[in-house]
C-alpha cells in the first residue's frame, strides 16, 4: 500500500502536489513497461478472476462487504470509529491467515482442474467485461444438437420431442445466440502449467519474459488452442478439442505469444511421444520479412531449452527432400563433368555441394513467395507437400488472403496434407470475405483429402471489429497543400516552437508515405532538420522494399537501439512489427484504406501503453477519402470515453463525402491518384507537380533542371567525340594512293 496515499486520504492536495491534467497528458509510451496490458476490464470481471486465481468458487456478494474486499485500504480506516477499526483489523488478520494457508497448500489448489472451472455465467461475465466475443462458425445443423444435449435433464425429453417434430426456422437474433460460445478464460499465466499442463521449461521461459497478466487475446485464445474447447458445451464429460480459429484483436495485444505458446507446447509433447520422427511440424506465414524476423526472435526466447527449433525461411533453403529433384539435379549438373572424365563414379559428393541440405526445423517462419518457390523449385516443378505440418498460422491473414498474396498462401495451405491440420488466422482487421475464404478452404480440404478430420471453426473478436485501439490519441489535421503538410511536420520536429494548443510529439516516431519515391523525397527534405549537436542526419532514416535485406535489417536494428529517432517508411512497417517505445505515428499521406489506418496507428500504444499519438495530415486532394478514417477515430474516442472533447465533430462527419465501392477499390490498389508514381498523361503530371515534396521555389527548380540538362549535354558531347576518335584510330592505312 502507498503510505502517502493513505495519510492524505482526508486531505486535498494543492498546486503541484497532485499531477495536473497537462502533466498526465504528456505521459509517453516509451517511458517503460505497461502497468496493465489489458485494454478492456471491469471491477466485476476482476473479482471473478481474482477468486478463480485463488481457487475459490465465486460468492455472489453485494453491498459494503464486496466494496471493502476491492479497496486496498478499506481495512485501515484511521478516521473511523474504534469499533470499525477493530473489525477491520480482525478482517485483515483473517485475510492474512487465508493467504498463508493457500501458500502452504501450493499445488493442491492449483491442480484442481474440473472442480474449479467457472460456470457459464462466470465465463460470460469475464468475457463480456473484456469485450471478448467467441462465435461458432459451423453450420447450425452441427451446433443445435450439441446445445440440446448439454441442457438440463428435465428438459431433454421435451427437447427430443420437439426435435422430432418440425421446428420453425430461427430468427437472426436466435441464430447469433445459438452460435455464441463462452469458453473458460485464462486467469493468469501460472494456470498454463497447472491447468493446461504445458511444458515445464516453456512455462519457465514465459515467466522469465515477465508475463504475468494475460491480455484479452491471450485470455481468450490460449485456453482454446491448448485443447480447452469443449465441443459439447461446458459439461464435465464433454471432450476437449483444439479448434480452427479466426482471431480479430487490436494491434499490440499479444497475438504473437498467443499462437506461439500452443504450437511450441504441441511440438514438445510430440517429441516426447515420438522421438524418431522429426521435420517441419508448424508453418507460420507473415507478409513481410521484418515481421517474420520478429516472430522468430520472439519464438527463440520461448523455445530455449525445450528442444524445439524455430527457423526463418531464407532464399535457397531446402524444406523438402524431392526424389525427382535429386535425379534431375544430378543429371544436369554432373553430365558434362561425367562425359569429360568418362568415369562411372557416384556423384553424391557433387550433389551435396550443389544443393543445400534439407532444413532440420520444427517451426518454419516464412513469407509466402519464399516457401512457394522452395516447394515448387522456383515454379519449375509441381508443388511438393508438407505431410508432417500439424499447424499453419497466418499472421496478418487479411493481407495474406488478399489478391497480392492469396494464390501463394492458398498453395501453402493446400501443401499441408496432414489429416489433423489446424489453421489459425490472426489480424487486427478481417473482413467477411476472409472468413468465407477460410471456411471454403477448410471444406475443400475435406473433399480433396478424405482422411482429413473435422474440427470446430471458431471466431474470436476482441473489442469492436476493425477498430483502432482506444488508448492512443488521434489528430486529424487539414494542411490544404503539400507545403502545408511539410510545415506541419517540421513543427512536430520542433515542439518548443509550437503553441500550447498544437500537437506535442517527441521522438522516436514513424512517418508513413504512400510510395517509395515520396518516402525518399521526404527523407531528403528532413535530413538536416535535427541539429548537429543532437546527432544530425544520422537520427533520420528511410526504410522501403527497394533496399537490400542487409540495409533493412541494419536500419531496423539502429531504430530499436535508439540511434535512429525518426523513420520514414511505406506500408512495409504498417503491420505486425512491434516497436514498444514508439511515441507516435505520423500519416504524412493518408492510408489507402481504413484497415491500413488501423494497422499504421497500432505501431504506438503497444501492450496497453497510454500516451501514444497518431497524427494524420490531409489536403484538398484527400478530402474524398477522409471519412472512413474519421469514422474510425470517432469510434476509438467513444471506446476511450472521450464524449466531452472529441477531435472529430459531427459536422465534419456529415460534411465529408461518402466513397463508392469502385473508388474504394481504386484507392486500395493505387492510393491517391495525384501521388501515384506512374503517371502518364500531361494533366496527371501537372497534378503530380502540385503534390511534389519540396520547399524549393519554382525558379530554383528551373535553374537546377537547366544545370542538369547542361551537364547531361556536355557528357553526351564528350562520349560522341570519344567514339569518333576511337573509330578513326581503328581505321587501317591504305598508303598514299588510298
Amino acid at each position: 500500500m502507498d503510505a502517502f496515499k493513505l495519510l492524505t486520504r482526508a486531505t486535498k492536495l494543492k498546486g503541484g502536489a497532485a499531477p495536473s491534467s497537462a502533466q498526465s497528458s504528456t505521459r509517453l509510451p516509451s517511458t517503460g513497461k505497461a502497468a496493465n496490458p489489458q485494454l478492456f476490464r471491469s471491477l466485476e470481471a476482476d473479482k471473478v478472476l481474482e477468486e478463480a486465481s485463488h481457487g475459490k468458487k465465486r460468492k455472489r456478494t453485494s453491498g459494503p462487504e464486496a466494496a471493502e474486499s476491492d479497496d486496498d485500504g478499506a481495512e485501515l480506516n484511521f478516521f473511523g470509529s474504534s469499533k470499525a477499526r477493530r473489525s477491520s483489523a480482525s478482517m485483515a488478520k483473517e485475510q492474512e491467515r487465508e493467504q498463508q494457508e493457500q501458500h502452504e497448500q501450493g499445488d493442491e489448489l492449483s491442480d484442481a482442474s474440473d472442480d474449479d472451472d467457472m460456470d457459464e455465467v462466470q465465463c460470460r461475465t469475464v468475457l463480456n467485461a473484456h469485450k471478448i466475443k467467441v462465435t461458432d462458425m459451423r453450420d447450425l445443423e452441427e451446433i443445435q444438437p450439441v446445445r440440446i444435449e448439454s441442457e438440463e435433464p428435465k428438459k431433454k425429453k421435451k427437447k427430443r420431442k420437439q426435435q422430432e417434430e418440425s421446428t420453425p426456422a430461427l430468427t437472426k437474433k436466435e441464430q447469433k445466440k445459438a452460435r455464441r460460445v463462452y469458453p473458460q478464460p485464462l486467469v493468469s499465466f501460472k494456470e498454463l502449467r497447472t491447468r493446461y499442463k504445458i511444458s515445464r521449461r516453456l512455462a519457465e521461459n514465459i515467466a522469465e519474459q515477465g508475463f504475468t497478466v494475460p491480455t484479452e487475446v491471450q485470455l481468450g485464445t490460449l485456453p482454446l488452442l491448448l485443447g480447452g474447447f469443449k465441443a459439447s458445451g461446458n459439461s464435465k464429460d464433454a471432450e476437449s478439442v483444439e479448434p480452427d480459429l479466426l482471431v480479430v484483436a487490436p494491434t499490440g495485444s499479444g497475438k504473437t505469444l498467443s499462437f506461439l505458446i500452443p504450437v511450441i507446447n504441441k511440438i514438445v509433447r510430440h517429441h516426447h511421444e515420438q522421438e524418431e520422427e522429426r521435420g517441419i511440424f508448424s508453418v507460420v506465414v507473415a507478409p513481410t520479412k521484418e515481421l517474420a524476423n520478429q516472430i522468430v526472435n520472439e519464438g527463440r526466447k520461448l523455445v530455449h531449452g525445450t528442444g524445439v527449433k524455430i527457423t526463418l525461411m531464407k532464399k535457397g533453403m531446402q524444406v523438402v527432400d524431392r526424389e525427382d529433384d535429386d535425379d534431375e539435379n544430378g543429371h544436369s549438373e554432373d553430365s558434362e563433368e561425367a562425359s569429360e572424365s568418362e568415369q562411372d563414379e557416384p556423384s553424391t559428393a557433387k550433389k551435396s555441394k550443389g544443393r543445400a541440405p534439407v532444413t532440420k526445423s520444427d517451426i518454419l517462419v516464412t513469407t509466402p513467395l519464399l516457401l512457394v518457390n522452395a516447394l515448387s523449385a522456383n515454379r519449375t516443378k509441381p508443388m511438393a507437400t508438407l505431410p508432417l505440418v500439424r499447424n499453419i498460422v497466418l499472421d496478418e491473414a487479411d493481407v495474406l488472403l488478399d489478391e497480392l498474396f492469396r494464390d501463394q498462401t492458398l498453395d501453402i495451405w493446400r501443401a499441408c496434407t496432414h489429416p489433423e491440420l489446424r489453421a489459425s488466422l490472426w489480424s487486427a482487421t478481417m473482413g467477411s470475405n476472409i472468413e468465407d475464404l477460410a471456411k471454403s478452404t477448410i471444406k475443400e480440404r475435406k473433399q480433396v483429402y478424405h482422411q482429413t478430420k473435422s474440427y470446430p471453426l471458431l471466431r474470436l473478436v476482441v473489442g469492436l471489429k476493425d477498430s483502432a485501439i482506444p488508448n492512443i490519441e488521434h489528430k486529424l489535421v487539414y494542411a490544404a497543400t503539400e507545403q502545408g503538410k511539410l510545415l506541419g511536420l517540421r513543427q512536430l520536429l520542433h515542439p518548443a516552437a509550437a503553441s500550447a494548443s498544437d500537437v506535442r510529439l517527441r521522438p522516436p516516431f514513424l512517418i508513413f508515405t504512400q510510395t517509395i519515391p515520396r518516402a525518399v523525397a521526404l527523407h531528403s527534405e528532413l535530413r538536416y532538420d535535427i541539429p548537429a549537436e543532437a546527432g544530425g542526419s544520422s537520427r533520420i532514416a528511410v526504410l522501403h522494399s527497394d533496399l537490400s535485406d542487409g540495409q533493412r535489417s541494419e536500419i531496423m536494428k539502429n531504430f530499436r537501439k535508439g540511434e535512429i529517432w525518426i523513420l520514414v517508411t511505406t506500408d512495409l512497417l504498417a503491420r505486425g512489427v512491434d516497436f514498444r517505445g514508439i511515441n507516435g505515428v505520423v500519416n504524412y499521406d493518408i492510408p489507402n484504406s481504413a484497415a491500413v489506418y488501423v494497422h499504421r496507428v497500432g505501431r504506438t500504444g503497444r501492450a496497453g501503453r497510454e500516451g501514444g499519438i497518431a497524427v494524420t495530415y490531409y489536403t484538398k486532394e484527400d478530402i474524398p477519402y477522409v471519412k472512413s478514417i474519421a469514422n474510425i477515430i470517432d469510434v476509438s474516442e467513444k471506446l476511450r470515453g472521450k464524449d466531452g472533447e472529441k477531435s472529430i465533430q459531427k459536422w465534419l462527419l456529415d460534411a465529408l463525402p461518402d466513397l463508392s465501392k469502385k473508388d474504394k477499390k481504386e484507392l486500395k490498389k493505387h492510393g491517391v491518384k495525384a501521388r501515384q508514381s506512374n503517371l502518364k498523361s500531361v494533366k496527371d503530371d501537372k497534378e503530380h507537380r502540385k503534390t511534389r515534396i519540396s520547399t524549393k521555389s519554382g525558379f530554383d527548380r528551373r535553374m537546377e533542371n537547366k544545370k542538369r540538362a547542361l551537364i547531361a549535354a556536355s557528357r553526351n558531347r564528350k562520349s560522341k567525340t570519344q567514339s569518333t576518335d576511337a573509330g578513326s584510330d581503328n581505321e587501317s592505312w591504305d598508303g598514299l594512293d588510298g
